[in-house]
């Protein structure tokens, strides 16, 4: 019991690693299993040029053997004219002769049809068959370089990254202080400690002379 159990453990990991296995290689295998397809159909191409070959010169044969009966036909209708009766006699033994010759070619040049018309027939159909192949082939590669581009993207987003080092310093700088606000903070910090910002804000009010010369007080001195 325990073995049998093993024997099945063991089958169905050989069978989940030959999946694995097929899928990893599956570009590879597609386009072994289409040159193994295209091979068989040249092979059947070439036996049926063969076959279409044989019927043509069984066709000749057989026509040039028809020629022959119907010039023997016509020598043997003269000698027997001609009351050459032993002529007539061995002609006629010839022409029946070819004439079961020409059956048997017959015979032999319908087999061949049919041959050359069953054979025609998976050629064309396994023709359109490796069409097909190839294209869906075309297909699964760029499926397949899709699929990998987008696992590596995946990879990319989902660990750390090109993409999240550019963002993390993108976001350092945009999230630095400005230094020149820091320094005008910095400026009314001290204003505000030496009380000069005080003393400006009542020379503007009019409570005392002012800290600054304003434009007023140059356009006040041109005007004299």
């Amino acid at each position: 019991m325990m073995l049998t159990t093993f024997r099945t453990l063991f089958a169905g990991a050989n069978a989940r690693a030959e999946d694995r296995l097929r899928d990893v290689y599956a570009i590879e295998l597609i386009d072994q299993k289409i040159r193994e397809t295209d091979a068989q159909v040249a092979a059947a191409k070439s036996t049926l040029a063969s076959l279409i070959q044989r019927k043509r010169s069984e066709q000749k044969l057989l026509d040039m053997l028809r020629t022959r009966i119907a010039s023997m036909f016509d020598r043997a209708r003269a000698a027997v004219d001609a009351g050459e009766d032993a002529l007539a006699q061995e002609a006629a033994q010839a022409i029946a002769e070819m004439e079961n010759e020409c059956t048997v070619r017959q015979g032999t040049i319908d087999r061949l049809n049919t041959q050359v018309t069953r054979l025609q027939s998976s050629v064309e159909a396994g023709h359109r068959r490796v069409i097909d192949l190839k294209q869906g082939a075309l297909q699964a590669k760029a499926m397949r370089k899709e699929q990998t581009m987008q696992s590596r993207l995946n990879t990319t987003l989902q660990g750390t990254s090109s993409a999240d080092e550019a963002q993390d310093l993108i976001d350092r700088v945009i999230g630095k202080d400005d230094p020149l606000e820091q320094a005008q903070i910095l400026s009314d910090i001290n204003a505000g400690l030496n009380h000069t910002g005080l003393e400006d804000r009542m020379a503007a009010a009019g409570f005392g002379d002012a800290t600054k010369v304003t434009a007023k007080d140059v356009l006040a001195r041109i005007n004299r």
